[in-house]
């Protein structure tokens, strides 16, 4: 057995910064838009940071659960979402903004209704 609480706070951070990205991102509305200005480039650099502290605590959680929790949330590509950390940490330079912009509008949403659900099954 794990501990659920430390899970679950780390979940809690994990939607918090998933919230964030949510809100930083509303104002971009193309690829462009994280480019074409120091602001742009600021939001797509604090978007980033988000990502990789989100695929570290996600990793986290999968060596703290055993790997057993995310089995459950089968609709998210878990080792996907841990592997895009990676890519930031590792590849920072070679990011390219329409695949985060891509990420943000396809992507965040299911995440943070999965996250959500681990939060509320495991309260």
């Amino acid at each position: 057995m794990y501990d659920k609480s430390l899970v679950l706070s780390m979940l809690k951070q994990i939607d918090d910064a998933l919230e964030k990205i949510v809100s930083r991102s509303k104002q971009i509305q193309c690829p462009n838009d994280f480019t074409d200005s120091p602001s742009g480039m600021e939001k797509l650099d604090s978007i980033c940071m988000l990502f990789m502290a989100i695929g570290e605590a996600l990793k986290n959680i999968d060596k703290i659960t055993s790997s057993s929790l995310f089995l459950q949330y089968l609709e998210i590509d878990w080792k996907g979402v841990i592997g895009f950390r990676d890519i930031i940490a590792h590849h920072y330079f070679d990011i390219d903004a329409e695949q985060i912009f891509w990420i943000c509008e396809h992507k965040v949403v299911s995440l943070s209704v999965a996250i959500k659900r681990m939060i509320k099954d495991l309260s």
